[in-house]
């Protein structure tokens, strides 16, 4: 079998997000500011101290019922 990696025919909207990143200069783990369930993150990767800021990311929409309203 034969698996490419072939770049999507259609290019996905994009938008300026507001992300959680690692404080720890080692690690580059992330994560959207939508998808996080606490006032203050740990990396996922190496449980240091994440803080706020933005990337152009392509746009997605968190279904999640437990996701609380902001």
């Amino acid at each position: 079998m034969y698996y490419s990696r072939k770049r999507l025919l259609i290019d996905l909207p994009e938008e300026m997000t507001t992300i959680w990143s690692c404080t720890n200069d080692k690690c580059n783990g992330w994560t959207r500011d939508n998808f996080v369930f606490s006032i203050q993150p740990l990396c996922g990767q190496c449980n240091s101290l994440m803080e706020k800021s933005e990337k152009m990311l392509p746009i997605l929409a968190n279904t999640s019922p437990t996701q609380t309203k902001r």
